[in-house]
């Protein structure tokens, strides 16, 4: 993927990389990465961590204000969701390795609180060279898209909840891709009801992907 600079064509960072580029290279160009705009508020980037040869990955849609000030995913909110989900699920948190689709916080001021605004779809493909130098060093027996945005980065076309949940999916980027809701869908559930029937079908997702990662 290309991107354009005042009418020239260059490389986007990621293509920089030298056919040999570790996971832990990766990490450091993309710190640098001025793909799209969003670096310009965003403290700095959020790479994905983990096992760095997971059979299992999982991609999220973007970094959260906790994310982006401690540099790492899934650590807010919707993370301890997500743990609390994988624990019940019978998958050790240390075996996988969790990322997003958009490496930057994109965010809009409430008072002083800072919320989470949905990236456009070229920011998702600013950014989905990083996922695939990710992918291609993790090299995952399967890959569990939360929420459409990821799924949309890893598939590359849109992919709706309703009709492809529970289905195991092929992609250039991994032999098996599942689809689920994000954690944070689960927090913004109107009622307790709500949450626990979406914790419910996160989990058995979950089962069903790392029953076919086995």
């Amino acid at each position: 993927m290309s991107i354009a600079t005042k009418g020239t064509e260059r490389r986007h960072p990621a293509e920089r990389l030298p056919p040999g580029a570790s996971l832990a290279d990766a990490r450091k160009a993309a710190a640098g990465c001025r793909a799209c705009d969003l670096w310009r508020r965003a403290t700095q980037t959020v790479f994905g961590s983990g096992a760095s040869h997971a059979r299992l990955v999982l991609v999220g849609e973007q970094p959260g204000d906790q994310e982006d000030l401690a540099g790492k995913p899934f650590v807010g909110p919707a993370g301890r969701v997500l743990e609390e989900a994988l624990a019940e699920a019978g998958i050790d948190p240390s075996s996988v390795y969790v990322t997003n689709a958009v490496k930057h916080f994109k965010w809009v001021p409430r008072g002083k609180r800072r919320l989470h605004a949905k990236p456009r779809i070229s920011e998702v493909q600013a950014c989905q060279p990083w996922l695939m130098v990710e992918l291609s060093r993790v090299r995952p027996t399967v890959v569990v898209c939360l929420g459409t945005t990821a799924a949309r980065a890893v598939m590359g076309r849109p992919i709706t909840l309703s009709k492809y949940r529970g289905q195991a999916l092929q992609s250039e980027a991994a032999p098996v891709v599942f689809v689920t809701a994000h954690p944070s869908a689960i927090l913004r559930a109107p009622d307790s009801e709500s949450r626990t029937r979406g914790r419910n079908q996160l989990v058995a997702d979950l089962k069903l992907a790392a029953a076919r990662a086995r």
